[in-house]
């Protein structure tokens, strides 16, 4: 899906739009720009690279950081910085976000939680911060959300795309609100981490809602929003998804595709085909044929 909604890089540092735009990257042989300024805000999730930012906070003075994956760089409007390709070879891929002030002002008068972290980069000239893996897949999950909306034209297109705006930009300031206030969070996090063990463990179970929830003595509401806003899927779809892993890994370790589906839960095997071929872009009989490792 990621391959569908990557944008093909210029150099512009102009909004063409009046409220945001957005984008996702990927690129090799990336050369080094020049040190830049924008006149709107940018916010920069980085996903893989070899690179190092270099922000200047003034009267020559710049800060460098080796950039690992799931950085969040903020930058505010006048911040002069740029990008240093350390091995341009290598793949270099990453989110970015670019915001109007105009924008920025009435969603403020919405509500001030959208800025968070703009006041913070602005007021304290903070603007690096790193993601753990499960705050990573809610802000990138956010983004292809509102890069798929903006690339389909779809019955009421320009609510929805306002709502994504939103929704990542405060999933955004959130994950790093959160993060600096973690002691509330630990509890919650324990809980998550111990979910994905129990589905581990037992995905040749029925893992129903009512008896994971049952399980860990909350209610199954609590469960199901904490595995929305975490990962940004169901907790059923992740059970899905962990099962269809399993299956393929079975059958291309030579075991038949009617006891491997049936071990792990679906209920016949046209919910199994649908979902596997959904998954992998093929039938179960011929991914293995396909990549089956007595064939290979």
């Amino acid at each position: 899906m990621k391959n569908k909604l990557r944008s093909s890089f210029n150099t512009r540092q102009y909004m063409l739009s009046s409220d945001f735009e957005v984008f996702y990257y990927s690129d090799r042989n990336f050369p080094t720009l020049s040190p830049h300024t924008h006149d709107y805000y940018e916010f920069y999730l980085f996903i893989e690279g070899d690179i190092t930012m270099e922000i200047f906070t003034g009267k020559g003075e710049s800060t460098l950081h080796r950039m690992s994956p799931g950085d969040l760089m903020i930058v505010p409007p006048g911040t002069s910085h740029h990008a240093i390709m350390n091995d341009s070879t290598q793949n270099y891929r990453r989110f970015v976000f670019w915001i109007s002030k105009k924008c920025c002002e009435s969603l403020t008068a919405e509500s001030v939680d959208y800025m968070y972290l703009i006041q913070k980069a602005e007021a304290f000239h903070k603007y690096i911060y790193h993601l753990s893996p499960s705050e990573y897949h809610q802000v990138e999950h956010r983004f292809l959300r509102l890069l798929e909306e903006i690339s389909a034209e779809r019955y009421g297109s320009s609510t929805a795309r306002h709502l994504c705006l939103c929704d990542l930009i405060i999933t955004i300031n959130r994950v790093i609100y959160e993060e600096e206030h973690a002691e509330s969070k630990n509890d919650e996090l324990s809980l998550f981490q111990n979910v994905l063990s129990y589905v581990e463990n037992n995905l040749e179970e029925s893992l129903s809602l009512d008896d994971i929830a049952g399980q860990f003595f909350v209610s199954k509401y609590y469960i199901s929003h904490m595995f929305k806003d975490t990962l940004g899927i169901s907790l059923h779809q992740y059970i899905i998804k962990k099962r269809l892993a399993e299956c393929q890994s079975a059958i291309t370790n030579g075991e038949s595709i009617s006891k491997t589906y049936e071990r792990f839960g679906f209920r016949d095997y046209s919910s199994f085909f649908k979902a596997f071929k959904k998954e992998y872009g093929m039938s179960p009989k011929e991914y293995q044929t396909l990549y089956s490792h007595d064939h290979a």
